[in-house]
């Protein structure tokens, strides 16, 4: 079944779809949160049940993703910029990724969405107005997991799958601590209250990411299943509404 495309701003003036039968699927929150871990075993669950699948996430875009990496190695880039660049590497997915994958029916997992972008930017100082003007073009996900995490359960997990903290996700360049340790946990609890701040605001299915991946997975599986289910049964009443007004047409039509 097509469903209205809907987007939180303007959308992209130039691109002319505004229905598609595809559906969009956000799990948000922070690094070592355990959001590629799921969207990995959400992946092969979806084509097991035999949906086409496109999942996508942030600095994936072949106009500017690794362009983005290369940028951020020298610590030095400011802040409008590196928003600017990101927003970029989303659009430019949206444009040859996601929406095509929508108008073809694909099931798109985005590992992250513009709500990690605007959490980063807003603790980084940008306002509220102008992140979403600069976000606009965004469509509004069908489902948004959010999977919250403790600051310090974060700094384990990273340390443990790095063996050290990334300068960017410590927040060291907006100079919130000379130590890296404490500057992760201020940055981390600073995301996490924008975070929750959104969640109310966007619709997001919040999760205790501090249960097993597999508990995780089940209870993701069990809303995706019920929004499925949902839209069948919506399916079905407009193909019955659709056939009523076909032969309540043919009836004036004849008479």
């Amino acid at each position: 079944m097509n469903r209205k495309l809907f987007f939180y701003g303007q959308g992209l003036p130039y691109l002319k779809i505004n229905q598609y039968p595809g559906t969009l699927i956000v799990i948000e929150g922070a690094d070592c949160s355990g959001r590629s871990s799921q969207i990995s075993s959400l992946r092969s669950w979806l084509e097991g049940q035999g949906h086409a699948v496109l999942d996508t996430g942030l600095r994936r875009s072949n106009l500017v993703g690794s362009a983005i990496d290369e940028a951020k190695k020298g610590n030095t880039l400011g802040k409008t910029t590196l928003s600017l660049l990101y927003a970029t590497d989303f659009a430019d997915q949206l444009e040859n990724k996601i929406l095509p994958a929508l108008a073809a029916g694909f099931v798109v997992l985005a590992d992250r969405y513009i709500f990690t972008l605007m959490a980063r930017d807003m603790v980084r100082g940008a306002s509220k107005d102008w992140l979403r003007k600069l976000f606009g073009f965004a469509p509004v996900p069908d489902m948004i997991f959010y999977m919250q995490v403790d600051p310090q359960v974060l700094l384990y997990r990273s340390f443990e799958k790095y063996g050290t903290l990334d300068y960017w996700e410590a927040g060291m360049d907006i100079c919130l601590s000379g130590d890296i340790f404490e500057s992760f946990q201020i940055y981390q609890s600073l995301l996490a209250h924008q975070f929750d701040k959104m969640a109310e605001e966007f619709s997001f299915i919040i999760l205790d990411g501090h249960e097993a991946p597999e508990t995780i997975q089940k209870k993701i599986r069990r809303d995706i299943e019920r929004y499925f289910d949902d839209g069948k049964i919506v399916s079905v009443v407009t193909d019955i509404i659709s056939e009523e007004q076909e032969e309540e047409g043919r009836r004036l039509a004849s008479g």
